[in-house]
């Protein structure tokens, strides 16, 4: 019988609230985003103001050890498991979300659970320049503005097949380009810093020697035209010996050119013409704005009692406060209620935004505590120790969602003895043992197989991916050809077959 009747159901539903959603937009924000945003905030919101006047030290805005969990100023350990309420309501809970009171004290730190304020948590000091522009005009701006001679090689970079570490050499020497695109410092001095081989670092370099515009990234005019006539396949003897005299040819004298190239006149004319249609400066065609340096987001610096400290950037945390008097006085002075309104929702917008702030700090700091812990021997030994590491295993360690490390790790910078590095940068893969109880660090394999293809051919043997894929599988390394094929690729060495024939000639 069909008919109409009342039920009442109780269920559990998430509810994305402006809140939570402004609060997981803060959370993934760069620094120089986030300063955006704050601005856009502080045109916005009358009751928003900065405490220019507060100095916070480093510990004060949140810092911790590997071996003082205890520390007065640690607002995070490595002994903690599980968030607080506050990190649960930005992690899982959308329901639970706090909205402020306007009267609500703007210093209280958001999930403390108690009435005093946490100094240097909630009043937060001012960032680096730079930034996006606020909504609106931003896409605009970004379509229109041209990219910068490192953001063009550092794109390259992130389309080669390099391994995380490769990659974390790569970003060191991009780093030393000019803005004519040469590079300038000492290799030795990046294998000496990141812990690795100088072979190893030109080796990155030989990649970075392949990308746009040709001859980017050389040490050297001569390296540099050299590139540029290897690519056009012109580079022969005669083309060598001219750039080892490139100042005969500054002296135009000509006779002495001709003795050292071993060509007549003619051969020597169609050679400098071929010289002239080169680029010396590959990276003068890049205008635009100059690259910015990366404001790290976390500090890490040796304990002298053992371990690392780890602390939030002051510089890049905007320090704001919501201005209580000016509340005051509006609130008196609201008559209609579309005012009354409006100031309420100002109050406590301003509030939810400090208390936002002050729990992407914490959560910022925890996840960086735990990378810390977990990559420990790459601090200590180099960047031959990387570990496998996943979203999955931070965030089970520090109780959070995968997500929330995700938006963590997306476009925050760690400051480090061994250099700057992108929190992203330190998730590695990890290949599976023989027995499958435990697994290797692919950069670990990489390494393996190196070590392996620089020790044959002293027997005369050398050794084909199916031979190394046996090697490893003793080794208890289970490993599949064509990983083993895509590796040496990535490493730049030829097939066996190549190296075989190398070795005959040789």
């Amino acid at each position: 019988m069909i008919g109409q009747r009342l039920e009442i159901r109780q269920g559990q539903g998430l509810v994305i609230t402006p809140q939570l959603q402004q609060a997981i937009k803060l959370l993934q924000l760069s620094n120089q985003e986030l300063e955006a945003f704050v601005e856009a905030e502080l045109e916005r919101n009358p009751l928003l103001k900065r405490d220019e006047e507060a100095d916070i030290p480093g510990e004060a805005v949140g810092e911790t050890s590997a071996d003082s969990p205890n520390d007065p100023h640690a607002e995070l350990s490595f002994d903690e498991a599980r968030p607080d309420a506050a990190e649960q309501a930005m992690d899982t809970r959308a329901d639970d979300v706090y909205d402020a009171s306007p009267g609500e004290r703007a210093t209280e730190g958001a999930g403390g659970g108690g009435d005093e304020a946490q100094p240097g948590l909630s009043d937060w000091s001012r960032t680096g320049k730079g930034g996006p522009v606020p909504e609106g005009e931003g896409m605009e701006r970004a379509d229109s503005r041209e990219l910068t001679l490192w953001e063009h090689l550092q794109a390259q970079l992130s389309g080669t097949p390099l391994n995380a570490a490769d990659r974390a050499i790569g970003l060191a020497l991009i780093e030393m380009v000019d803005d004519h695109g040469y590079l300038r410092g000492d290799l030795a001095e990046v294998a000496d810093r990141l812990g690795c081989g100088i072979d190893r670092v030109e080796a990155v370099l030989a990649v970075c020697h392949g990308f746009e515009p040709t001859g980017i990234m050389a040490r050297s005019v001569p390296e540099c035209l050299k590139l540029q006539l290897v690519e056009r396949n012109r580079f022969d003897p005669a083309m060598a010996a001219l750039l080892d005299n490139l100042e005969l040819l500054a002296r135009h004298n000509l006779s002495a050119l001709r003795s050292a190239c071993g060509v007549d006149a003619e051969d020597l004319s169609e050679m400098i013409s071929e010289l002239k249609a080169l680029t010396p400066r590959p990276g003068a065609g890049f205008g635009g704005e100059p690259a910015q340096t990366v404001i790290p987001d976390v500090l890490v610096r040796p304990d002298p009692a053992g371990g690392w400290r780890i602390e939030l950037n002051a510089d890049t945390l905007p320090r704001l406060l919501v201005d209580k008097r000016y509340h005051g006085v509006v609130s008196a002075g609201a008559r209609s209620d579309t005012e009354k309104t409006f100031v309420a929702d100002c109050a406590a917008q301003a509030n939810w935004l400090v208390k936002s702030l002050d729990q992407r700090a914490k959560t910022i700091l925890k996840v960086s505590s735990e990378i810390i812990r977990q990559q420990d021997a790459f601090f200590a030994f180099g960047v031959e120790f990387l570990r496998p590491l996943n979203l999955k295993t931070v965030a089970d360690a520090i109780g959070m969602h995968e997500s929330t490390v995700s938006r963590v790790t997306s476009n925050k910078y760690m400051a480090t003895p061994r250099g700057v590095f992108e929190l992203k940068f330190f998730f590695t893969s990890a290949i599976q043992s023989v027995d499958g109880q435990s697994s290797h660090s692919a950069e670990a394999v990489r390494h393996r197989i190196k070590s392996m293809i620089d020790h044959e051919g002293r027997d005369g043997d050398v050794l084909s991916d199916d031979r190394i894929v046996e090697l490893l599988n003793q080794a208890g390394i289970d490993i599949a050809r064509r990983t083993v094929a895509k590796y040496r690729e990535a490493l730049r060495i030829p097939s066996s077959v190549e190296r075989k024939r190398r070795l005959k000639t040789g």
